[in-house]
């Protein structure tokens, strides 16, 4: 089942319910229901009017998404609570502002806390339907669940153990590959997790890389590897239906510092092998969403780095690779960022540089008011021309794709 006819089931169980189980979380949430217009009697024909007597009255167009609902479908926003009713902020902003999606985390970094949003899969399935609930249009559920080191939902909190890339890719076997995404995928699908950031499909150049081959996200330094294993990983998530995210473009695995903590210049570093596995993915229609590295490589840009780049993802991943599907940012909040650009210029970068979906993963700091802030930013740079509607436009139509996928 795909995401768009399983929340049509959802929203028709809902309505046969009379709307009680979303009255009931957005009561929770301290969300007030805007009223439904009652609808009128209406008198039952005469029996001698005549067609030509009264014209037809012809149905109102639906009018379209607003530009402020447009943004927020730009926005992939991470939120502390275990359940809707302590997730009260997304909650609104999922209900209120029309949030696009969320992305999902076991800890809590700026606190230092083990609990953030997972503790068992009956809690975290509870958690993300009662989201899915509030929201007018279904939300991308993320998570990155590449298996091994970087998994959310581990055994700690009763979920089945995962194996690393390093470790497929070093067992060299496609087949068992493609059924250890689809446990992956499996697992995701039963709590109600839609998107995978996963896979990397960075080329692990330097094994001591300290956030890519140090932590064994990589399948190999060797391309075709990478680019095998890559494609039975997402083929077996597709067989259950959760789609999969390639990061982290154009490439992380030559790096030696970690951009989550500041600026990560790669331009002595990298080659252009490391783009084949995007290649190859894009190229056999194995791609269905593409995540941006926060690497400079004066190289291919002497002014941004890679999610701030127009020459790099518009220029490469779209006209020269060919990915005209949907672009999602690593989070705007990490030190590659924050440190050199403030939150508004990285944003209307982004935007302009080919991004679609804004991740906000509020892991390295924690902003209240981050999502309406964003959209109201947003807003600002489209009125004052700093970016176009039609601009804004093309992520929506790309991100509503994705979802209907």
């Amino acid at each position: 089942m795909n995401l768009h006819s399983a929340t049509v089931t959802r929203r028709r169980f809902l309505a046969a319910l009379g709307g009680g189980v979303a009255a009931v979380v957005l009561a929770a949430c301290g969300i007030e229901r805007s009223a439904q217009p009652t609808p009128s009697a209406s008198a039952p024909p005469s029996a001698t009017a005549s067609p030509t007597d009264t014209p037809s009255p012809q149905p109102s167009p639906t009018p379209g998404p607003s530009l402020r609902d447009r943004i927020a479908q730009m926005l992939l926003v991470g939120f502390r609570g275990l359940t809707v009713e302590a997730a009260g902020e997304i909650a609104a902003d999922i209900h209120d502002r029309n949030l696009g999606g969320i992305v999902l985390f076991d800890t809590d970094q700026p606190t230092h806390s083990k609990v953030r949003n997972v503790e068992s899969a009956a809690q975290l399935t509870a958690l993300i339907d009662g989201l899915q609930a509030l929201a007018p249009t279904p939300l991308l559920v993320a998570i990155d669940e590449e298996g091994g080191l970087v998994a959310r939902l581990d055994q700690r909190h009763g979920f089945p153990a995962t194996i690393s890339a390093a470790d497929l890719g070093a067992r060299g076997d496609v087949t068992f590959t493609r059924q250890a995404g689809e446990r992956i995928a499996e697992t995701l699908a039963s709590v109600g997790v839609n998107l995978n950031l996963a896979p990397v499909v960075d080329l692990n150049v330097n094994p001591t890389n300290p956030i890519i081959g140090a932590l064994g996200r990589s399948f190999s330094a060797d391309p075709s590897v990478v680019t095998t294993q890559a494609e039975a990983f997402v083929e077996g998530h597709r067989s259950v239906g959760v789609r999969t995210t390639l990061k982290h473009f154009p490439g992380h695995g030559s790096s030696t510092s970690d951009s989550h903590l500041g600026v990560v210049d790669v331009t002595n570093t990298w080659s252009p092998i490391e783009l084949d596995p995007f290649r190859n993915l894009v190229h056999d229609r194995l791609a269905d969403a593409v995540l941006t590295a926060h690497v400079f490589n004066s190289k291919l840009d002497p002014e941004h780095p890679a999610t701030l780049s127009a020459p790099t993802i518009t220029g490469i991943l779209r006209q020269e690779l060919g990915w005209d599907g949907v672009v999602i940012s690593d989070d705007m909040q990490m030190g590659a960022i924050r440190d050199a650009y403030g939150y508004a210029d990285a944003v209307r970068l982004a935007i302009l540089a080919g991004v679609d979906l804004l991740t906000i993963a509020q892991q390295q700091v924690y902003e209240p008011g981050i999502v309406a802030s964003t959209i109201d930013l947003i807003e600002g740079f489209v009125n004052d021309g700093s970016l176009t509607e039609a601009r804004i436009d093309e992520s929506y139509q790309r991100i509503q794709a994705l979802k209907l996928r």
